[in-house]
Parts: C-alpha cells; structure tokens; sequence
C-alpha cells in the first residue's frame, strides 16, 4: 500500500505545479482560422506569458483587480486579451497600437499616432488585430482596458495541422 502511495503523491504533485504553471506563468492557445495571418496561420499553437505584465490577481468580488510588480503594455506588443462585457467570450490577439497618453485617429479603418482621440486613460490600450480583416479589435469594442490583457504572445510553438499531414 505504501509503494503506490508514493506513485499517487508524486502524479497529485506534477499536476499541481502543472495547473500553477498554466494559471500564473504561460499558457498555450490555438490559432483557428486565418484572422491572424501573415503572422500567424490557422493551426499555431502560441505560447502567452501570462506574466510578462505582472501577476494578475483577480478578485472575483472579494478584493479588487490588481497586478502585482506591474509591468506596461508597450507599443508593438502582440498581446492576448478578452473581450469587456457584452462581446464574445473567448480569447484574442492582437498589436497594441496606442498606450496610455497617446492620441489617435482612425480613418477608414487605418489608425495614425499621434491623431485627434485621446488615449490617456490610465490602464487603456488601443489594440488592433494584425489581419485588417479580423472581425473584432478595438475599432469595434473600443479602448481595451488593462484588466483584460492577458499576456504577452511569446513565440509559436508549432503547428498543429503540419504535425497532422506529417
């Protein structure tokens, strides 16, 4: 009995470390579709630093959003962020554009810095998918606020659709 404990221990250790890793430090998400494209295709798998802009600390109610050692978001990232309320839930990438104190204006569809709209709400980021054609950015929801970037998209690890034909 006391030889599978050490075995059952062992798998209830790996897989909390594997569940902190994924809450607190990266995680993986997929690309579907082309909305993304030329950067990334319809099957990449990419790695987001859920870190890379300070611990997020959600408190559900009990205590305020807050980040620890809070990092900027910085023009030209690509980021991952969901959606405010009222939009489609799930995950999305995308360049952020303009950073708080920024001014900006669009003009059939193209954004220029600096413009006419400002930016300078503390914690609010301009952010634009990088296929013109991607069906929700910040030219249809609005300034994103900081609470809802995620992480940083980090690299792509492989593609899921190569591996298959392979």
């Amino acid at each position: 009995m006391a030889y599978r404990l050490k075995y059952v221990v062992a798998l209830a250790s790996a897989f909390l470390l594997m569940l902190i890793v994924h809450t607190l430090a990266c995680s993986i998400h997929s690309v579907n579709g082309n909305g993304l494209a030329p950067l990334f295709h319809d099957g990449d798998c990419l790695l987001v630093n859920r870190c890379s802009y300070g611990l997020r600390i959600r408190g559900n109610g009990l205590l305020p959003y807050s980040r620890l050692l809070k990092k900027p978001v910085q023009r030209g990232d690509i980021v991952a962020f969901t959606l405010p309320e009222g939009y489609p839930r799930g995950l999305m990438i995308a360049r952020c554009s303009a950073v708080p104190g920024d001014t900006i204006r669009t003009l059939d569809g193209t954004m220029t810095v600096p413009g006419l709209v400002n930016c300078a709400k503390a914690d609010h980021y301009w952010l634009e998918s990088i296929n013109q054609q991607n069906p929700i950015d910040s030219r249809h929801v609005g300034f994103v606020p900081e609470s809802n970037i995620v992480g940083r998209v980090v690299t792509v690890l492989y593609n899921r659709k190569r591996l298959q034909l392979q």
